[in-house]
């Protein structure tokens, strides 16, 4: 060990806080050094000293790799901070509560529910080999389970573990594993009975302590029995050891057992008034703890739970009530109150209360009561005499006597529930489940008042260590023995030096006994004993310094001192005899029971009542009075030595399995690991013995393969042969030189301990020295590039800088001759700039001068012209007011008179709209009339407008030109007159002149004032503009904000909806295939119902024909044809065979069964009225066959019967045509009533639909006459016959007749008439419903007639015009819904019509054929007998083929035997048409209906459904079968919908195919039933495949290296895990993919619809996918990076897989989605927040469980990886918190996808097919 303390090496040092402290050197340890420099975690240094006397060195950490490891025996250290640290990462990082030790399993309770004890988890295990998947209770169960059934030998699961470390969980949930696995969970229901009583036994034996609120004090063994089959039969329990002190004793801080104060609680209910309790508080027995509640706990419910636990056992309500009575009684005994009366005797005050209410529960008498509870009778040999006690001794003789009747009224309840958990069938083996109660409590510390209970207790412990040392030691030896490694000696720690200083001769028991037995012996005197016996002999025993009344033994965890108090009286357990004497005198039957065996010495399970032991060991009741007075003689602890035996004896004769219960902290905080409580726990348990075992020996093991794998890195070339032992052997002796480190085996390496250390380090070394190569080569790549790069740059930068120079330069030199060219041009345009100012300046002078004297002269001439303007205006004006006044004046007369004349008009038109005639005229022609005045109206006003726009023209131009003269003329005159004027007028211009100078000069003044006024508005407007436009700016910026707000949230919205909306759709999606989920799950019970009930008949057969072998029937009894029994009889049969028994269908839900067994009842009523038409037609058949033989007369008759039958037709024919000849005057005779009468267009046409009707009756009349004609003709041909010759004789000729071709004629011939018959009764009822339809449409018409008439007098009460308008409208309205119901009416006929003539077509077709035989037969009379009516010409029909199949009755099974039953799929698949029996069945079923034989019809496919069911049953495991006939029925059902006449089925079809539809005969029920068929049958080849590919999932997705090198194996311990590497014969992906083509290329070969394969390779890839991810989730040693890039890569290989055949569309992908982003969570980064980010928006369809669960389960595989921190998945939880979604970790295996037949009509025309003679139905004929 020393030269592995080197620098940097990790060590373990003590500490007292955390036990072990890890710490890391600092300097390289030497021989002979006293002391090591250490760095401890948190950066301290410290020096830590060695033990001068060992000299051993603190223990060496284990590399970071192997930390976390499922098995502890899978570290390369083992030792006691090993083990520790790895619980604790487990733990607390991981939250892994199981962990296995060996063949020990650790489980810590996490005081928290966790979800891994579903179903699903059970299913996920159900199978599994032990180290295949993460430690697990159910893997220990399953362990055990399989080793039963496989060793035929019984098993024992030995549960131990600290009060409170969830023992009891433990154990329920094994058996809970039990019930599941072995098929009993809903039928025997014995878990639930054993879990039932959990609710009891911890009432009555449970209790509070100060470190459990619900701690177990008895110990108890449960044998879970299974029969040949291994399905649980039943179970039995023993108890050990109840804790009796308790019932009148508790310490503070505990509680009494729950029961009692669950009655305290539940006082003021009425039923419990009789038992006078009233609160805990108020006895002495349940408040001495001072802690008489729970937090949490609700006693009075917890009362209700025991009494209906009580009731499902089978204790009915009065033994409850005396059961209570009792528990009561007790509480009330122990309120007694005793006093002394002197010092030598003690009295009980009379009247006392609670003595008198226990003599009144338990039936017995105050006074003899209170007598012997403070006196004892005591016998001599001669005399017998009665002595007082004292007030001490009388209390403890109370509290005796509470303590025997309540361990009397455990052992009573525990053997009632034994007896209801027994049955009757015969036990083949059993597997004990062992929960031992606080054994272990008193080893984890120095215990200084441990009394006589707790001995016991430890020396049962010492016993069960023991025989768990013996069988570690064993198994180790048997392994080393198989691999035939050389074995050595271990030497472990042998107890049984403890053992026998408890039980061996003058041991402390013996001692004890024989004290006990002394007349005055006393518990100082056996401790004297003791010291003289052990004390100087046996080194385990010790004595304390200070106390001569204690003793200490060393047990093998620690030592334990006890005190000798009461020893003795406990051994003894004595009871006083006149006291149970008054109890066995009780009038309480109850007491009576639990008292009446007390003179036995044991109970009937052998026993001693009252000392706490078990209460069955065994089953002797015969024993006799001698040996039973010897047995009561025997004390507590002879007793419970000979039972610890007898348990110890059952223990061995099974195959034992342990888990070890560990209770983490004392505070019962989830997750909370405290690590001195749990090393106390580990050191008492066993788990770190079991270290020392296997660290003694080779503890590391490796397969060849899996060393090969790992230490590849470590060999060279040449290392590697062929041989992978050689090579490992080569290899190891070259890496590890001393040979006593390592042993080979036949299939393993055995290593030393911490050998597999050193070769990971040796691993890492080359890893890490493989890296620095790399990380070199790298580096120089990248320096080399990155000078290159730098290199190429500069010869860049210095290019560009020489061409930027040369640029500049060039640039100098165009500026300098720009500027001179700039100067020249400068200084020319600023000369010529002066130039053209001075030019500009003169020329502005003049022109403002000139302007002046223009504006002078202008102002003159414009004055003038205005004043001419205004008079010009002024006079117009007048002249166009006195135009207006008069044109208004004419317009008005001319108003006037035409209203007038409009008015005697309007009353004209009036008068003549209320005539029909007028009206008639009106409308005739109305809208050609309308439209050509319309056209004519349009062209005169477009003539119109082009004349005014001329006009218009005209008149502005005249207009324009008169004023230009006028103007001209006014303007002559005016200057005319100025000219003389302007000489008048100079002298005053000059003067005017003057005074507008002076004018002029104060104008300028007033300008220049409001200017500089404007220039300061200017500036303030402006100021207020530039403010209003800041506010306008803000204004509209606010604008924008709101409207691309209003636009966002408008946007939003949107979104919104449309998400809202998708998730309706989805939602609605989702619930369809949830109602179809559930509808095909129905299905699938009720087919496992039907084959249950199938298994049932035959076994019911079989056993009625085991017993009556002579009466055995035979297959000539059965009915040749198995149709006779309808796809509806099973149904009626499943009713009977569940009546019948009850055991069937006792795990089936009761609304199923309901449901069932109301469909049941329908479908047998169906049923039955079926047969009884069945039985009706065939007597009908079998009376016409009579007649038609026997009797002539029935003949005339039969033509009378017609004759009147058309007598009658014609009358009704007459009575109709009377009926609508009346219809046709009253709706003439009405015609004159209104507009809407009758003889309008509306009215004409219903007319003529009527008339239509009616030629059409016309025409089926005579059709119907004819068919009568030829069907009389006939009749009187036969009876021509019949007159020709004498009846007699021809009943001699008949009976002669032996030709068979001239009886199938007469048949014929009869069914024809029959047939005819039936076509003239369908003609009559077709007949009488069109009349029955015209009479409705004639009530129709008259009350059209009455609303018609309503309405037109409501429209008399309307003005003219309104009533003209809502007329039209609503007769508008009424044409447009005429003619929408005779557009209905006209396609119905049509359909009706195409229907009928096809009918009519194929009625002539026959009729014909009948005629031609008739005329062959009516040559001469004689030739009936002489020459053959011959049939209709074969060859003729085959020319015309209707793609029919024609076959006899008695054919029928035989069609289905060779077609079904013995088809083989392969020939067919391969060597004929797809789908080709589908057609085949399909075209006999068109003949059928062809036919109109509708109980062929019924029985054909009632033969092929239960034929398709036999088949799948024999062979459902047969994918190629169950594929077959999946296609075939599809294709069948799919022939179903396209050829039964429905327009949405018939859209492909060709007019052919339209052709062979079904005519007579509609089979949607059937096709319902075909497609529930489908259903199931797609269902069984799902359950197939999955059969198939269950067993290569795992190996080929997760363990195989589908990519060489990239994952290595770590180690496995002793639980060996399945290796990773591909050995012959496991499964790999390429095994996956080829099972995938081959189901595939399968079902194409069948003719599997596109769609359906797309559904199965969907559901496949589910499966796949589901299997692959529970085991990842459940398997830590998956969980790494390397085994992500696995994943990945096979996730795209199958995603390839489905590339090549097309399949990326039918959602397989999307189902691999989970795999895909856990495979994707094992390779990101798992560091910051922002990888939880990405995580977190990643994984969205994984689980929050499942998330956590894999970042918990993440394991690096090298050291170059890093585990996942606590607070990284703290923040995923965190963010995945508000996630709304199943708690479920696993997913479901057992999903299956609704499935969906999509119609897929075919192609292929019926009249094609060919039947091939390899299928050996030459018997059916083409039709």
């Amino acid at each position: 060990i020393a030269s592995g303390h080197m620098y940097c090496a990790r060590v373990w040092i003590p500490d007292v806080e955390e036990v072990w402290k890890s710490a890391e050197l600092t300097k390289d340890y030497k021989s002979g050094d006293v002391s090591l420099q250490l760095m401890l975690e948190d950066g301290k240094n410290i020096e830590h000293k060695l033990d001068p006397k060992t000299k051993n060195l603190p223990y060496l950490r284990n590399p970071d790799i192997l930390v976390g490891e499922n098995d502890l025996t899978a570290l390369s250290y083992l030792h006691e901070p090993a083990v520790l640290h790895n619980l604790k990462v487990r733990f607390i990082d991981s939250k892994l509560i199981y962990t296995y030790c060996g063949i020990v399993l650790v489980a810590i309770n996490p005081y928290e529910t966790l979800p891994i004890y579903g179903t699903d988890i059970i299913n996920a295990y159900s199978g599994q080999n032990m180290g295949d998947m993460d430690p697990h209770i159910f893997a220990v169960a399953e362990e055990a389970y399989k080793q039963m059934a496989r060793d035929e030998r019984n098993q024992s699961i030995i549960v131990s573990g600290e009060s409170g470390a969830g023992k009891t969980v433990s154990a329920k949930y094994a058996m809970r594993y039990f019930a599941t696995v072995s098929g009993s969970a809903s039928e025997a229901n014995v878990e639930e009975k054993v879990l039932a009583s959990n609710p009891i036994m911890e009432a009555i034996g449970n209790a509070k302590t100060t470190r459990n609120d619900n701690s177990s004090r008895f110990g108890k063994y449960i044998e879970i029995g299974f029969d040949n089959r291994y399905r649980i039969i039943g179970a039995n329990m023993r108890t050990y050891l109840l804790e009796k002190s308790r019932v009148v004793f508790q310490a503070d801080e505990e509680r009494n057992y729950h029961i009692f104060y669950q009655l305290c609680a539940s006082a003021h209910l009425p039923e419990f008034k009789a038992l006078k309790l009233s609160n805990a508080n108020d006895f002495l027995y349940t408040r001495q703890g001072r802690s008489p509640v729970i937090d949490g706990v609700d006693d009075t419910k917890e009362l209700c739970t025991t009494r209906n636990a009580f009731s499902l056992l089978g204790i009915n309500e009065s033994y409850q009530m005396g059961l209570f009575q009792v528990l009561a009684a007790i509480l009330h005994l122990g309120n007694v109150e005793i006093k002394d009366r002197d010092a030598d005797s003690s009295v009980i005050p009379p009247n006392n209360r609670h003595l008198m209410a226990f003599c009144e529960l338990v039936g017995v008498t105050y006074q003899d009561m209170s007598q012997w509870l403070c006196h004892r009778k005591l016998k001599t040999a001669t005399e017998t005499y009665i002595k007082p006690l004292p007030r001490l001794q009388a209390t403890n003789a109370r509290d005796a006597l509470s303590k025997h009747i309540y361990a009397k009224l455990f052992n009573w309840i525990v053997e009632h529930v034994n007896k209801a958990l027994v049955t009757n069938v015969k036990q083949h083996s059993f597997i004990g489940v062992l929960d031992i109660y606080g054994f272990l409590a008193s080893f984890f510390r120095w215990i200084c008042l441990s009394f006589f209970e707790q001995f016991c207790i430890n020396y049962a412990n010492e016993k069960l260590q023991q025989q768990f040392n013996m069988h570690v030691f064993k198994l180790e030896q048997e392994e080393y023995m198989k691999e035939q490694i050389p074995w050595t000696l271990i030497d472990f720690y042998d107890n049984q030096p403890c053992i026998n200083l408890i039980e061996a001769k003058m041991g402390i028991l013996d001692l004890l006994d024989e004290e006990c037995r002394m007349p005055k012996g006393s518990d100082d005197s056996w401790a004297q004993k003791l010291y003289n016996t052990h004390l100087k002999t046996c080194s385990l025993f010790e004595k304390p310094r200070m106390s001569n009344r204690a003793f200490i033994i060393q047990h093998f965890a620690d030592k334990v001192e006890y005190q000798c108090d009461g020893f003795l009286e406990k051994n003894k357990d004595t009871v006083n005899e006149e006291q149970i004497n008054v109890m066995k005198a009780s009038k309480f039957d109850l007491l009576v029971e639990l008292f009446q065996d007390e003179e036995k010495a044991t109970s009937p399970t052998g026993q001693v009542q009252g000392t706490g032991g078990r209460t069955r060991l065994s089953i002797k009741p015969d024993k006799s009075r001698d040996t039973s007075s010897k047995e009561h003689k025997k004390t507590v602890g002879c007793q419970f030595r000979n039972s610890l035996q007898k348990l110890m004896d059952t223990l061995n004769a099974t195959t034992p399995h342990y888990v070890r219960c560990i209770k983490p902290n004392d505070f019962k905080l989830a997750f909370s690991f405290d690590p001195k409580r749990a090393v106390q726990q580990l050191r008492a348990c066993g788990v770190l013995e079991t270290i020392r075992i296997s660290a003694a020996g080779f503890p590391s093991r490796w397969t060849y393969q899996e060393f090969f794998s790992r230490y590849r890195v470590l060999m060279k070339q040449k290392d590697v042969l062929a041989d992978k032992k050689l090579t490992c052997k080569n290899v190891l002796e070259k890496l590890v030189q001393d040979q006593d480190k390592y042993q080979f085996g036949k299939t393993k390496i055995f290593f030393r301990a911490g050998q597999v250390a050193y070769l990971e380090k040796l691993r890492a070394d080359k890893l890490r020295a493989a890296c620095i190569r790399i990380q070199k080569t790298i580096r120089c790549w990248l320096a080399r590039k990155k000078y290159l790069r730098k290199r190429s740059a500069a010869i860049t930068i210095q290019r560009f800088t020489r061409g930027y120079q040369a640029r500049c330069l060039a640039k100098f030199l165009r500026r300098t001759q720009a500027a001179t060219i700039i100067q020249k041009y400068q200084r020319m345009y600023v000369e010529r700039k002066r130039y053209k100012q001075k030019q500009a300046a003169a020329l502005a002078m003049q022109t403002i001068l000139r302007a002046y004297m223009a504006r002078q002269k202008y102002q003159a001439l414009l004055r003038e012209h205005k004043a001419v303007i205004i008079q010009k205006h002024i006079r117009g004006w007048l002249a166009r007011c006195w135009y207006k006044r008069c044109l208004e004046a004419i317009v008005y007369l001319q108003c006037c008179i035409r209203r007038m004349r409009a008015k005697r008009e309007l009353k004209k038109l009036k008068i003549e709209a209320r005539s029909v005639e007028h009206f008639k005229k009106l409308n005739k022609g109305m809208e050609n009339k309308i439209m050509q005045l319309q056209r004519k109206i349009d062209e005169q006003s477009k003539e119109n407008r082009l004349v005014n726009e001329r006009l218009v023209g005209l008149e502005s131009s005249y207009t324009v030109e008169s004023e230009r003269m006028r103007g001209e003329l006014n303007r002559l005159r005016g200057v005319e007159e100025d000219a003389k004027n302007k000489a008048n007028q100079v002298s005053s211009l000059l003067e005017e002149l003057e005074r507008l100078k002076k004018e002029l000069s104060g104008t300028q003044q007033e300008k220049k004032t409001i200017e500089d006024w404007a220039q300061s508005y200017r500036d303030e407007m402006e100021k207020m503009v530039a403010e209003l436009k800041d506010q306008n700016g803000l204004l509209k910026k606010e604008k924008d904000d709101l409207n691309r707000l209003i636009q966002e949230q408008s946007q939003q919205m949107t979104e919104k909806m449309t998400r809202a909306i998708a998730e309706e759709t989805q939602q609605l999606e989702t619930d369809l295939n949830e109602e179809r989920s559930r509808y095909q799950n129905l299905l699938s019970e009720h087919l496992r119902l039907e084959e249950k009930y199938d298994d049932l008949k035959e076994e019911m057969a079989l056993s009625s024909n085991v017993s009556k072998p002579g009466h055995r029937r035979t297959d000539s009894t059965h009915s040749s044809n198995e149709s006779e029994y309808t796809y509806n009889s099973e149904y009626a049969e499943l009713e009977d065979g569940t009546r019948g028994r009850e055991d069937v269908t006792r795990g089936i839900d009761t609304s199923l069964t309901l449901k069932l067994q109301k469909r049941v009842t329908e479908l047998e009523q169906d049923k039955q009225l079926l047969r009884n038409e069945l039985e009706n037609r065939e007597e009908q058949l079998q009376r016409a066959s009579y007649i038609n033989v026997f009797s002539f007369q029935a003949r005339g008759a039969e033509l009378e019967y017609e004759s009147l039958k058309r007598q009658e037709l014609e009358s009704e024919n007459k009575k109709l045509k009377h009926d609508l000849e009346e219809m046709r005057k009253s709706l003439l005779g009405n015609a004159a009533t209104g507009a809407g009468a009758p003889g309008s267009p509306a009215y004409k046409v219903l007319l003529e639909q009527l008339n239509a009707s009616c030629e059409e009756l016309e025409v089926r009349k005579e059709e119907v006459l004819i068919l009568r004609s030829q069907l009389v003709s006939q009749k009187e041909a036969m009876h021509h016959k019949e007159t020709m010759t004498e009846p007699s004789v021809y009943k001699d000729d008949v009976s002669k007749l032996k030709d068979d071709e001239v009886k199938q004629a007469y048949v014929g011939l009869k069914d024809t008439n029959r047939l005819l018959e039936h076509q003239l009764q369908t003609q009559r009822r077709t007949y009488d419903n069109e009349v029955e339809s015209l009479r409705s449409e004639l009530q129709n018409v008259k009350e059209e007639n009455n609303r018609q008439q309503q309405l037109l007098a409501q429209n008399l009460q309307l003005p003219p015009e309104a009533r003209i308008e809502a007329s039209l409208q609503h007769e508008i309205t009424r044409l447009t819904n005429e003619n929408l119901d005779l557009m209905e009416q006209l396609e119905k006929q049509d359909r009706t019509i195409r229907k009928l003539k096809k009918q009519l077509k194929v009625y002539s077709k026959r009729i014909g054929e009948m005629g031609a035989g008739q005329t062959e037969g009516q040559t001469s009379p004689g030739q009936m007998v002489d020459e053959p009516i011959h049939p209709v010409n074969i060859p003729r029909r085959e020319k015309d083929f209707q793609g029919m199949l024609e076959y006899k009755k008695e054919d029928e099974m035989k069609l289905v035997k060779n077609l079904i039953l013995e088809l083989k799929p392969r020939g067919v698949a391969v060597n004929l048409i797809p789908g080709l029996p589908a057609y085949i069945l399909f075209m006999c079923l068109r003949h059928a209906d062809y036919v109109n034989d509708d109980q062929k019809v019924r029985t054909l496919l009632t033969s092929t459904i239960n034929s398709i069911k036999k088949i799948l049953k024999k062979r459902g495991d047969d994918f190629e079968t169950v594929s077959f006939w999946l296609a075939n029925t599809c294709r069948f059902l799919h022939c179903l919908k396209q050829y039964s006449g429905d327009e949405q089925f018939m859209k492909h079809n060709t007019s052919r195919q339209n052709e062979h539809c079904l005519s007579n005969f509609d089979l949607a029920e059937y096709r319902q039933v075909i497609s529930d068929l489908a259903i199931q049958i797609y269902q069984q080849l799902i359950k197939c495949m999955e059969n198939i590919l269950q067993p290569m999932i795992v190996s080929g997705m997760l363990e195989h290296e589908t990519i060489q090198g990239v994952s290595g194996v770590k180690p496995t311990g002793l639980r060996k895990r399945t290796s990773s590497i591909a050995d012959e014969g496991t499964y790999t992906l390429d095994s996956i993919l080829r099972q995938l083509s081959a189901f595939h290329s399968t079902m194409c070969q069948h003719g599997t619809d596109p769609e359906l394969i797309k559904q199965v390779v969907k559901q496949q890839f589910y499966i796949i996918g589901a299997v692959t991810l529970n085991n990842l989730l459940l398997r830590k040693d998956m969980c790494s990076w390397s085994k992500g890039m696995q994943i990945r890569y096979n996730v795209s290989q199958l995603e390839e897989w489905l590339r090549d055949k097309g399949l990326m569309t039918c959602g397989a992908k999307e189902t691999l989605e989970p795999l895909i982003q856990a495979a994707q969570l094992l390779q990101v980064k798992k560091k910051t927040d922002e990888d939880a980010e990405a995580i977190c928006s990643m994984c969205h369809a994984l689980t929050t469980a499942q998330i956590v669960k894999v970042l918990n389960l993440y394991t690096p595989v090298n050291e170059f990886e890093e585990r996942v921190s606590v607070a990284f998945i703290r923040t995923i939880q965190t963010r995945l918190r508000d996630r709304c979604e199943s708690p479920q970790l696993l997913m479901d295996t057992k999903m299956i996808y609704p499935v969906t037949f999509p119609f897929n009509p075919s192609c292929l025309a019926l009249e094609t097919i060919q039947i091939p003679s390899s299928l050996n139905l030459a018997f059916l004929t083409r039709v």
